[in-house]
């Protein structure tokens, strides 16, 4: 009986670790990817290798992120023993900053790892600005930004001619001249220019009924992409009028 008893325990213990040693095994060669430095706004894309190391079909159940800014994809969902698959990650950057660390989560069937970890690392920089610099883009340049009207006499309307050149490869628009008084009057020669055309502002400035150091300003705003609004900063010292 007790031969009988001890055979017995003897085949469920090796029926058991039988059972036991047929089992899946999630593996992989590199469980982290470091895409280093990047600039905000791109996409890193990497491929995990996983590999069923066990001795019974793995199952994937499920692939999980930790954030909407990961996508994921596995080519396969059951491996056999031996068998690889690839799992595709793909991190879009946009809107973030600085240090990353995100997860992807592989759910299966292996007993010791039901959830396994994947991990993607780096760190991301400023997004550079780019002013594009092909066609369509104008670009005015004045002969002289500040005029000094020096001394006049109270009352008088001097005036200035500044010219201006498109030197750009767009057509030159100036949609608005502006002025911080009404005492200074503008008028424009053209309001558009082909690129290397040049035109001129005529500037009045009437004195009537001040004194003293002034500062005026006329502003020219343009679809220059660089420098929009140009400013002409006008001086003048006003003295009474002579009796």
């Amino acid at each position: 009986m007790k031969r009988i008893l001890a055979v017995f325990f003897c085949m469920s213990f090796l029926t058991c670790s039988w059972a036991q040693s047929l089992a899946p095994r999630i593996t992989t060669k590199s469980d982290s990817f470091d895409f280093g430095q990047i600039r905000e706004g791109q996409i890193v894309k990497h491929s995990f290798e996983i590999e069923n190391s066990g001795t019974a079909e793995l199952k994937i159940s499920e692939v999980r992120t930790s954030c909407g800014c990961t996508a994921v994809k596995p080519e396969k969902m059951i491996l056999n023993p031996g068998e690889k698959t690839n799992i595709k990650v793909e991190f879009n950057s946009e809107n973030r900053l600085g240090p990353q660390e995100k997860y992807v989560y592989i759910f299966s069937n292996d007993p010791v790892n039901a959830q396994y970890k994947l991990s993607l690392t780096g760190v991301i920089a400023e997004k550079i600005k780019v002013i594009s610099q092909q066609v369509n883009n104008p670009k005015i340049r004045l002969n002289k930004t500040q005029h000094d009207f020096k001394n006049v006499e109270e009352g008088k309307v001097v005036d200035v001619k500044i010219g201006f050149k498109n030197e750009g490869n767009g057509v030159l628009e100036i949609s608005d001249v502006k002025t911080s008084c009404g005492c200074a009057a503008a008028l424009l020669s053209s309001k558009s220019l082909k690129p290397g055309e040049s035109g001129h502002i005529r500037i009045e400035l009437d004195t009537a009924n001040r004194e003293g150091k002034l500062t005026r300003t006329v502003t020219l705003v343009t679809n220059d992409t660089l420098q929009p609004n140009q400013v002409i900063t006008l001086f003048v010292n006003i003295i009474k009028r002579k009796q």
